[in-house]
């Protein structure tokens, strides 16, 4: 009886998370009187604020991570999920990147950009976490919650390391010295160097294609952006097409391989 209160507890604690969750998105598009992310924080966070903020076409992305997280809500509230053993894993984990996403949104309106960059490496970190702990301590028994688990987790995850990249640029070009944009160009390039090493990283160690999905996806009109808006950086913008092609090809490679080998749970 004990265990099936803490399973119910657990339940309805997602979905609390997933109501705070969407109601702090929908603010953040400017619903309710709330001010759309672009224009916010002085307009620091709009897609042509710096050289490595993706065009705002990639923002769509946000569609498929709140209608995944919005599926896996509804599944693991099912009774036959209250008692399974991968939900008491990963079920609070999986709320807490949903708390997490809400309290960057109401940071992003109400206080200051450095605020912002906290929120959103907390939020990174924990979604690095839950994917280690999805794909390492608990694998996948089934096709239902390798989606909405390794799926949905893996898409949040690669999006969100992008979009930490776009926001720590934001932060230290309004705060740095305007003379350290004469060296903007190389500093994007070695970031995203950095991205790709990351990128193959996810891949090699998770052997699933979502996170290289988000990635390359957010690079790509990374790259758009510099190459057809302003600050234009041909440079940047050709090195961004070329991290996410090289992350797409590898994540692909290393799911298939994963698909191939003997599933087992691991100990760490």
């Amino acid at each position: 009886m004990e265990s099936s209160a803490k399973d119910l507890v657990r339940q309805i604690s997602v979905i609390s998370a997933a109501v705070f969750m969407i109601i702090a998105a929908m603010v953040g598009v400017g619903v309710f009187g709330g001010t759309p992310v672009q224009e916010l924080q002085d307009g620091a966070l709009a897609a042509d604020a710096t050289y490595l903020a993706p065009a705002s076409s990639a923002f769509s992305i946000w569609t498929a991570v709140y209608v995944g997280l919005f599926a896996y809500t509804v599944w693991q509230a099912l009774p036959s999920q209250r008692a399974n053993e991968r939900q008491r894993v990963l079920g609070w984990w999986i709320a807490l990147t949903m708390v997490l996403n809400g309290v960057w949104l109401v940071l992003a309106q109400f206080t200051t950009l450095v605020l912002t960059v906290i929120g959103i490496v907390a939020l990174l970190a924990a979604l690095a976490v839950t994917f280690r702990r999805a794909i390492v301590l608990s694998p996948s028994t089934g096709w239902v919650d390798r989606i909405l688990i390794d799926g949905v987790t893996g898409l949040h995850l690669g999006w969100v390391t992008l979009a930490t990249v776009a926001n720590v640029t934001a932060w230290l070009t309004v705060n740095l010295p305007a003379s350290w944009e004469d060296h903007a160009v190389v500093w994007g390039m070695t970031v995203l160097a950095v991205v790709a090493v990351i990128g193959v990283a996810i891949s090699w160690a998770g052997k699933r294609l979502a996170p290289s999905l988000a990635l390359a996806w957010g690079l790509s009109w990374l790259a758009v952006a510099r190459i057809t808006d302003q600050p234009e950086s041909l440079a940047i913008g050709y090195t961004a097409a070329v991290v996410a092609a090289v992350i797409l090809v590898v994540g692909i490679a290393f799911t298939v391989r994963g698909l191939r080998e003997p599933r087992s749970v691991q100990t760490a």
